[in-house]
């Protein structure tokens, strides 16, 4: 019989962490091996609440819209840098990035749109070869898109906008 090891739990515990920045308990159960009583227990005791019921989103079509891409895309491309700078766990990589990511976009005055769940299922859905990177033509940049894009030629949502980009007020919005 193994006996359980204080580190491993304190390890466990603290990737709890991403309680506090929203994550669903779906994410939690994958990324940890505590009980679902106890994650359920230390969700409510975080949060202040019970966890969201429901599906967790699965659509990569979401990360291919104008401005989720260019959100996704800039977590993204964080990630990709923390996993080759750092010797860390990929889920500390993606928890470190998603906090980057919240800075970064706070300072520009734009609201995230990507939730620490959607910046989850991103990675996930790039490892599984759902999705992957394209760079841009025109500024280098690398950018989330269908995997195996064939276009030679993609231009980003930032080097060409849509028609009517930033016409509106919605949340995320670049002014």
């Amino acid at each position: 019989m193994k006996t359980r090891s204080l580190l491993d739990d304190n390890r466990q515990m603290h990737r709890a962490i991403l309680i506090e920045l929203g994550a669903r308990l779906q994410v939690l159960q994958a990324e940890t091996n505590l009980p679902y009583e106890r994650l359920l227990r230390l969700y409510k005791e975080v949060a202040g609440r019970s966890p969201s019921k429901g599906q967790l989103p699965f659509s990569t079509d979401w990360f291919m819209t104008w401005q989720p891409n260019i959100h996704a895309s800039l977590f993204y491309n964080i990630y990709q840098y923390l996993i080759k700078a750092t010797e860390i766990d990929d889920i500390d990589a993606m928890v470190k990035a998603y906090k980057l990511y919240l800075e970064e976009v706070r300072m520009t005055a734009v609201e995230p749109l990507l939730s620490v769940t959607r910046a989850w299922r991103l990675v996930r859905f790039v490892d599984a070869g759902l999705i992957g990177t394209t760079r841009c033509v025109r500024c280098g940049g690398s950018f989330i898109t269908h995997a195996y894009e064939l276009d030679k030629s993609y231009v980003c949502g930032l080097c060409q906008p849509p028609a009517r980009a930033g016409k509106g007020r919605r949340r995320g919005s670049i002014h």
